[in-house]
């Protein structure tokens, strides 16, 4: 657990500036100008606690997921495999279509809702429910956080991974919210471009844990046999 903690406020912490390019329109459409700054911070830590409590919806699902394959003892090919798909897809990122049907739709669908709730934001909940939808949007730092949480191999685990993923993007994203303004498009351009650099970090260290090196926290020593009581016990 203590893995998936640090390992999620790190992605979080670092991948953020990711945010700034991807996330920064839609947090600096907000409606919070005019108001104090109580009520300003009451709002947007309402709207980023929005995000970080769906995060931590699809970490525990994927955390599942991941489960059962460390149930069965495929946890090492499974950490590696998972390093290498994010590796992967990293170098052929740039030959795949530029836009996929079924995704625009759902992309669309989640763009309208958005617009909506911005529209009709009255209460400090409205702003609670736009983080909520604003967590199931297509961002590449968020699937890098779900393979992370996938290799936990903990529904629990995947989740407070993905929830202290989400409390990491917090210091720059409220930054980015009081002080847009003074942020220029070509700097969070500019940001964009360390993501798949992070991301390379990232799967390296996933890959690291399969290894089976007995390295703390980084390549933990993977115990069969406590692996093989699981499933003995889940008969």
């Amino acid at each position: 657990m203590l893995y998936a903690i640090l390992a999620g406020l790190g992605i979080g912490l670092f991948g953020s500036f990711h945010c700034i390019g991807m996330c920064g329109p839609i947090a600096l459409s907000l409606p919070i100008y005019g108001k104090t700054i109580p009520e300003k911070l009451l709002l947007i830590v309402l709207y980023n606690l929005g995000r970080a409590f769906t995060y931590a919806a699809l970490g525990a699902v994927f955390g599942y997921m991941g489960k059962q394959f460390f149930l069965f003892g495929y946890q090492q090919i499974f950490s590696i495999s998972l390093g290498l798909f994010l590796l992967l897809i990293l170098v052929v990122h740039p030959y795949l279509p530029a836009r996929i049907a079924l995704l625009d739709r759902i992309l669309l669908r989640l763009k309208s809702t958005l617009a909506r709730l911005l529209q009709s934001a009255q209460n400090p909940f409205s702003y609670f429910m736009i983080g909520l939808a604003n967590g199931l949007l297509p961002c590449g730092l968020v699937y890098l956080a779900i393979g992370s949480a996938m290799a936990t191999g903990s529904l629990w685990a995947g989740s407070a991974l993905m929830f202290m993923f989400g409390l990491g993007t917090f210091p720059l994203m409220i930054s980015l919210m009081i002080l847009g303004r003074f942020i220029s498009i070509s700097f969070r351009s500019r940001m964009r471009k360390l993501v798949p650099i992070f991301i390379s970090l990232t799967a390296l260290v996933i890959i690291l844990r399969g290894l089976n090196l007995g390295i703390p926290y980084l390549s933990p020593q993977w115990q069969a046999s406590e692996q093989i009581q699981q499933v003995k016990c889940h008969k």
